[in-house]
């Protein structure tokens, strides 16, 4: 009986061991090696019931007790590249390859995935085997990571780039980023970064702690190039808030590429208005201050707000590019006035007497000084113009300026050689370049 019962092995020994192209269908048989017969995926050869292009026999006996009657045909690698040739020929070879490992990725008899990986389609887990996982558990990742489609970027051979890349960073990223390319290419304004460097430089490609998984936060990644605008966001006495919110340098620039100068997402007074131009607490609503009024401050006929204003920080009131009073009342002194005087002429206030510096005079005395330069109460630029917009020649209020709850009429005119004034600080007064006004005894100052 033991005789008649092992006749079936060793002719299926035979077969391997004598036919040039053995089947392998006595090897999965309900007896032996069933689990291979389950596989959803296998290996070319197993499907064929090729065993013996992979297996060897060395003993005629099979199954062997005690020991093993087949071995690989070949050891480690070697056997792969019987069939699977020219994986390590480039520049950089994956380890497992360089060291014959394939078995470290893929099953040899077949999987329930594709390419013999026994992990669907989500390669994370075969992949944080060896790489380190955190990188794969970000707050905020990219496409590709968060699926576990590493294949998508990587070969996972060999290959001339850096990190087994498919291809040079740049060339990958816009491979699937094809809007993003068409956009880039229409832009007017281009960060350096993006035309030369690899997308790399800002974005970590796996994932990060920050939103669009860039390797700094905003504004420690700007800066990290723009060190002048760093420097003064870290020395200023007053920094724009967007500059740290979370959206950060994005909040008015685009990162990428824009039609506007200065990459920022839309013209400098769009962009500032976006927030400047509603009403909200804490911000004042400049689209209304200056919606249809007819005189409009002249960086802002220009469409610019950073002629008086820092965007990012500065040390002075409401972030002007110069110093300026923030009272009402503020004395005239060397220094004081640089926000107004750094375009408006710089000897407007330094003498009493003019034929020059000013057109606001009665006679040749100089009116801008008698008004700014009062030791008891010098009154600002703003008692008198509008820094915005107005409907007033000169910028001259036509409302009023704010005094407490009370707005302080101005009433002027103007003449081609001077003009008059009826305010809510002095009684209706005239004043004439050519032929002066005597105001009478204990002038109005």
């Amino acid at each position: 009986m033991k005789m008649l019962a092992f006749v079936p092995f060793a002719l299926a020994a035979l077969l391997l061991t004598s036919a040039g192209n053995a089947r392998g269908d006595s090897c999965v048989t309900s007896a032996c090696h069933v689990d291979i017969a389950k596989i959803a995926a296998p290996h070319a050869p197993v499907k064929d019931g090729d065993c013996a292009s992979c297996h060897t026999a060395v003993s005629k006996e099979h199954p062997l007790k005690g020991g093993k009657s087949f071995q690989l045909a070949a050891k480690g690698g070697a056997l792969c590249t019987g069939c699977h040739d020219g994986l390590a020929s480039k520049k950089l070879v994956h380890a497992p390859v360089k060291g014959g490992e394939c078995v470290a990725c893929h099953k040899p008899h077949g999987s329930s995935g594709r390419f013999l990986l026994d992990k669907g389609d989500d390669q994370n887990p075969l992949c944080t085997g060896c790489h380190d996982q955190a990188t794969f558990q970000q707050r905020f990742m990219h496409g590709p990571a968060a699926v576990g489609s590493c294949t998508e970027c990587h070969d996972p051979h060999q290959s001339q780039e850096k990190a087994l890349l498919k291809q040079p960073v740049r060339d990958l990223c816009l491979r699937c980023h094809s809007d993003f390319n068409n956009q880039l290419k229409a832009a007017l304004f281009q960060h350096p970064p993006v035309k030369k460097d690899p997308c790399t430089t800002c974005h970590d490609p796996h994932g990060s702690g920050v939103p669009m998984f860039l390797v700094k936060k905003m504004p420690e990644l700007c800066i990290s190039c723009h060190a002048p605008i760093g420097k003064k966001i870290a020395e200023a006495k007053v920094v724009h808030k967007p500059i740290k919110s979370e959206a950060g340098c994005s909040a008015c620039h685009s990162s990428h590429f824009s039609k506007a100068k200065g990459l920022l997402a839309f013209p400098e007074m769009e962009t500032c208005l976006s927030c400047h131009g509603v009403d909200k607490p804490g911000v004042k609503n400049i689209s209304k201050e200056i919606a249809k009024k007819k005189y409009l401050h002249g960086p802002l006929k220009n469409g610019q707000c950073k002629g008086c204003h820092d965007p990012h920080g500065s040390n002075y009131f409401r972030m002007l590019g110069g110093n300026y009073p923030d009272t009402l009342y503020a004395p005239y002194k060397d220094g004081l006035y640089d926000a107004c005087l750094k375009c408006h002429e710089k000897s407007l206030l330094r003498f009493a007497d003019t034929t020059i510096y000013t057109k606001f005079r009665n006679g040749n005395k100089n009116l801008h000084y008698l008004h700014v330069v009062n030791s008891r109460k010098g009154r600002t630029c703003r008692v008198c113009h509008a820094p915005h917009a107005s409907n007033g020649e000169k910028l001259m209020h036509v409302d009023g300026v704010e005094f407490g709850e009370w707005k302080i009429p101005v009433n002027f005119t103007i003449t081609a050689t001077g003009g008059s004034c009826a305010p809510g600080c002095h009684r209706p007064l005239v004043y004439d370049r050519d032929k002066p006004q005597d105001y009478g005894i204990g002038n109005v100052k």
